[in-house]
């Protein structure tokens, strides 16, 4: 090859390189993107809690006499006023009997006299005190009704009653526990929040709470009220939550992971790998509609809080603009592109990269 040949050769292979890129920047550049959304955003707060049962009491006897029977064993849902333990009180049944007895036959006294009164065949007065003396016995009668009720412990409300501790016959005295009842429908949540965050929270709010018992399981529920003193030690204050207990799995005494939804609103979400951070800026680069291709602009947005792979856009976007959310290292300001696809719940990156090869060989 003579010297002449040589020296065009290496000139057309340096003026190849040097367009090259310059060719290959022409070539729409294939990129993923995603719409920005209006979706809802709330600044969550941390904190433990321990559950409490939305009612709970425990049982006791208030006199003292031995146990005729138990209708429960522990474990089994009761509803309200449902017996639980009776309580040996023969005695008191016949004393109830005899006053009963005696109010019969001062009924009929005071019937026979009112008619004798009647007929002027009985003073008046004979009849107002044979009337006294009923209501007396009448009395009588509703009190020691008063005190049969303490032989028969009740559930005041519908609920869960827990493990039988005493037996048929065991003899008990006021104060002796003889059964606790929870209502486990809904469950009081309660945990501290540092006073800082008072200004922030409201009843009404949202929140989720999640246990080591059960980590794949997220409960749902709303603060019910805020406690009206600062501890001046802590400087925390006491927040109580109502969570819905499905399936009755939740206990008392349990600890809960608690998230608190501060400051719910509507937000216009983008992907967090769509960010293009400049010193202290955030720039995106948005696809604009160029005939059959999109062009790209990059923009400068301010942006809110962030949550994992979501930012908040507070300025510089607006709902179903199209960003760059996977390809933003090859594309610049005003170059061409070629939309692979557009993420949603649905579609993943590596599923519309797979789609872009395969539309790619089909158009060989």
């Amino acid at each position: 090859m003579t010297p002449s040949r040589t020296r065009l050769s290496l000139l057309i292979g340096l003026a190849l390189l040097v367009l090259s890129p310059l060719l290959a920047a022409q070539q729409p550049t294939p990129v993923i993107a995603a719409r920005a959304s209006l979706a809802d955003w709330s600044d969550p707060l941390e904190a433990l809690g321990t559950l409490h049962a939305d009612e709970s009491v425990t049982l006791s006897a208030t006199v003292t006499e031995t146990i005729a029977e138990l209708t429960f064993e522990g474990g089994e849902r009761v509803s309200a006023g449902e017996l639980l333990v009776r309580l040996s009180d023969d005695e008191q049944q016949a004393d109830l009997r005899v006053a009963q007895a005696l109010r019969d036959e001062r009924r009929n006294a005071v019937n026979r006299l009112a008619q004798l009164q009647s007929r002027n065949l009985a003073p008046r007065a004979e009849v107002e005190d044979a009337r006294a003396r009923l209501r007396q016995v009448e009395a009588e009668i509703q009190a020691l009704e008063a005190r049969l009720a303490d032989y028969r412990i009740q559930a005041p409300f519908d609920g869960i009653v827990g493990f039988r501790n005493v037996s048929v016959g065991t003899l008990v005295t006021p104060g002796t526990e003889l059964a606790t009842l929870d209502r486990l429908d809904v469950m009081n949540l309660d945990f501290t929040l540092p006073e800082l965050a008072l200004g922030q929270v409201a009843p009404g709010l949202t929140l989720t709470a999640t246990s080591a018992a059960f980590p794949d399981t997220t409960f749902r529920g709303e603060v019910a009220s805020i406690g009206t003193r600062v501890d001046p030690v802590s400087r925390s204050i006491t927040v109580r939550a109502e969570l819905d207990n499905p399936g009755l799995r939740l206990r008392p005494g349990m600890l809960m992971q608690v998230t608190l939804q501060r400051a719910p609103r509507e937000a216009v979400v983008i992907p967090e790998a769509a960010l293009i951070p400049k010193g202290q800026r955030q720039f995106v680069l948005v696809l604009q509609s160029d005939g059959e291709a999109y062009r790209v602009e990059e923009r400068q947005i301010r942006i809110g809080a962030r949550r994992e792979g979501e930012v908040e856009v507070l300025e510089g976007l607006a709902v179903d603009d199209l960003v760059v959310a996977h390809g933003t290292e090859r594309v610049r300001d005003g170059q061409p592109t070629r939309l692979l696809g557009i993420l949603d719940d649905d579609t993943t990156v590596p599923e519309l990269l797979r789609r872009g090869r395969d539309n790619a060989e089909a158009n060989g």
